[in-house]
């Protein structure tokens, strides 16, 4: 029984994180959006990344207006 609450808690965990805005996100167009800037809340399809530095190095470029 122990072992089956721990299984459940650990799944509502696991989700509840990944619902957690990330710290940057890659558009799907390949736009980098750091938390807090301009268009940051309206990107709804994109690629979860920790640091601005790891979204450009996986392809994605900074915003033409910051």
């Amino acid at each position: 029984m122990k072992k089956l609450v721990i299984f459940f808690l650990s799944i509502i965990f696991i989700i509840s994180c990944d619902q957690l805005d990330p710290p940057v996100k890659k558009s799907k167009t390949g736009i980098c959006h750091k938390a807090g800037s301009q268009y940051y809340d309206q990107t709804k399809n994109f690629k979860k990344f920790t640091t601005i530095e790891d979204c450009i190095k996986s392809g994605g470029r900074l915003p033409k207006r910051r």
